[in-house]
């Protein structure tokens, strides 16, 4: 089986880009992972969209190790070169998250995207967020100065929106300490644009590679109230990623060639009680929704969520958002809403 790359010269720029950070941050995770004498590797998988007509992708992998919980890299290109029909012509993304095993040690998401339209418009997506369970003030500061520079024009914007995204209003808490995001974002200079695209994603990955070595190189002792701290916010993030985030939700909707890599920014372990706590807060019809979610879930506590345990959760959500396709309006947003799967597919 072979994929087909699309043929768009801002596509081939974009794949070219996202591919060459994809490689920059596992060379340098694997890198961090050596230093400290674990054997922990990233497997390649690759995935194909419609038997790779239509694109697919390529993920870097690696879970259960003493340094990263779970890590998920992932690459795609996804296009419709030979359906003119379709309003979306291509889509081209990186889109990371890493949760490390140790408590002090912070996750981390970062995603890139080129998304271009039949019509030849399109737009960069640009995120990057910390998320510690227990936060560290300095590596904060490091993250924040690290995409200031990267983006010193666009950095309040992109704070102030990102402070909007991933704001949990039935918590009224955030997901995560740092926060930049940039949505639909198309200054008309393409070659501007893809450097600046260029400039965000090397320093969150360059900057996180950095606060975490720092964390593992003498690592504070963990423990086990900051093991329950961890799981708390681990379970946060399930919340989160699950019930607001609108690229999880698009990318489950469009199809069921990815489940694993789409839900791969999910972390190894959740507490499932106290996920249940937050169903009272929930607006309707999302309550639904998280109920159907802490059902898919292992009898278990904490709670594993295997490969096998993705795949309910991929359903549990198809099944919601067609049954109740007008909740996706409750989903989080920054300046700007994404066009909806309909729009673009």
């Amino acid at each position: 089986m072979q994929r087909i790359p699309a043929q768009s010269p801002q596509a081939i720029q974009a794949y070219d880009l996202v591919s060459r950070l994809q490689k920059r941050f596992v060379d340098a995770l694997e890198a961090l992972t050596t230093s400290l004498d674990s054997g922990q590797k990233f497997e390649t998988v690759e995935w194909f969209r419609d038997e790779g007509q239509h694109g697919g992708g390529i993920r870097y992998g690696t879970a259960a190790g003493d340094v990263i919980g779970r890590g998920s890299v992932n690459v795609s290109q996804v296009h419709y070169d030979d359906l003119p029909e379709k309003k979306l012509s291509s889509a081209n993304a990186i889109s990371t998250i890493i949760h490390p095993v140790h408590p002090h040690a912070p996750s981390v998401h970062i995603h890139i995207s080129w998304t271009e339209m039949r019509n030849g418009e399109g737009y960069w997506r640009m995120m990057a967020d910390l998320n510690p369970a227990i936060e560290n003030t300095d590596a904060t500061q490091v993250f924040f100065n690290a995409l200031q520079a990267a983006a010193p024009e666009q950095f309040d914007e992109a704070k102030a929106q990102g402070e909007r995204y991933f704001l949990i209003p039935v918590l009224n808490r955030h997901r995560g300490v740092a926060h930049f995001y940039l949505e639909q974002y198309n200054t008309g200079d393409a070659e501007k644009d893809l450097a600046l695209a260029a400039s965000v994603g090397e320093a969150a990955m360059d900057s996180y590679v950095a606060i975490l070595t720092q964390a593992l190189k003498k690592p504070t002792q963990a423990s086990d109230e900051d093991r329950a701290t961890q799981l708390a916010y681990h379970s946060l993030y399930f919340f989160q990623v699950l019930t607001l985030d609108r690229g999880t939700t698009t990318g489950l909707l469009v199809h069921e060639q990815n489940d694993l890599g789409i839900l791969g920014s999910l972390p190894a372990y959740v507490n499932a009680d106290l996920l249940a706590s937050w169903i009272k807060d929930m607006p309707e019809p999302q309550e639904q929704l998280l109920q159907g979610l802490i059902s898919a879930l292992p009898e278990t506590s904490p709670c594993l969520i295997d490969d096998s345990v993705k795949q309910k959760l991929a359903h549990v959500i198809r099944h919601h958002y067609r049954t109740h396709p007008g909740a996706i309006s409750l989903q989080a947003s920054g300046d700007v809403i994404p066009a909806t799967v309909n729009n673009h597919r």
